[in-house]
């Protein structure tokens, strides 16, 4: 895995409320296999990470705003999960576009636990297969795709995985994917 991603940057795209552990252990990941990650979010400064949800983590800081990137400048996307965090992304328009534009472009996205409703409201569930946090298989069925109970799965480049117990077949598995790109 060490040196797979030399020379690639990755795109994390989170919001206040994002799970903590689904943010730093696909970070590590990535640059620990040679990546360099950008955290983009919604605002300047700060973004906070929870802990389960409910318990305040650390305090995040932001590299950029997501309305002044370009998926161009980026080799693949990042969306990690808990419950707030996508559910802010998916109602501003910027963030939206951007996870469009990868689509469009052909690079690899990954989600993990509700980042998957990022995708939905991107429109880019239909026919497609994916796991995600039990609570949005309606979601995820509702907007045409499929959804399966694995620890991991990719479908057509978007790989995705259900919870922070699966981090650590989430993170072999985007690597490999963001090395292919």
């Amino acid at each position: 895995m060490a040196n797979d991603l030399n020379g690639k940057t990755i795109a994390i795209l989170a919001a206040d409320g994002v799970e903590q552990v689904e943010l730093e252990r696909p970070r590590a990941a990535v640059e620990a296999a040679g990546a360099t990650a950008v955290l983009l979010s919604l605002e300047e400064g700060e973004i906070q990470a929870m802990n389960g949800d409910i318990e305040p983590g650390d305090r995040v800081p932001v590299d950029r705003v997501v309305a002044g990137a370009s998926a161009e400048d980026f080799d693949g996307l990042l969306l990690p999960g808990g419950t707030v965090n996508p559910d802010r992304l998916r109602v501003d328009d910027d963030a939206i576009a951007f996870v469009k534009a990868f689509a469009a472009a052909g690079k690899p996205i990954a989600a993990i636990c509700h980042g998957p409703w990022t995708l939905v409201e991107a429109g880019l569930v239909k026919g497609r297969t994916l796991t995600s946090f039990g609570s949005i298989r309606t979601d995820i069925e509702n907007a045409g795709g499929t959804h399966v109970d694995e620890e991991v799965h990719t479908s057509d480049g978007i790989t995705t995985s259900r919870n922070p117990g699966d981090l650590d077949a989430f993170c072999a598995r985007i690597v490999e994917e963001f090395a292919a790109a």
